[in-house]
C-alpha cells in the first residue's frame, strides 16, 4: 500500500505546480506577497515537481523490492 501511496502522491506534486488553477489560486498566501512570489516562481514548482518524481520512482523501487521477495 505504500508504493501506490507513493505513486500517487509523486504524480499530484508532479503535476500541480503546473496547474495554473490549483497553483496560483492560493488564498494563504495573500497576506505575504513575497513568499507568494517566491511559491510562484518556476523554480520552486521545479522542485516540487523533482520531489514529485522522487516519490514516483521510490514507488517503483518498493514494488520492484516486493515482486522480487516473491521469487
Amino acid at each position: 500500500m505504500s508504493a501506490l501511496s507513493s505513486f500517487l502522491i509523486g504524480l499530484i506534486l508532479v503535476v500541480a505546480p503546473w496547474r495554473v488553477d490549483a497553483w496560483d489560486a492560493n488564498v494563504l498566501l495573500q497576506p505575504w506577497p513575497l513568499l507568494r512570489s517566491v511559491v510562484l516562481s518556476p523554480f520552486v514548482r521545479g522542485a516540487v515537481s523533482g520531489l514529485g518524481l522522487v516519490n514516483v520512482l521510490l514507488a517503483f523501487v518498493e514494488l520492484r523490492e516486493h515482486f522480487a521477495e516473491r521469487v
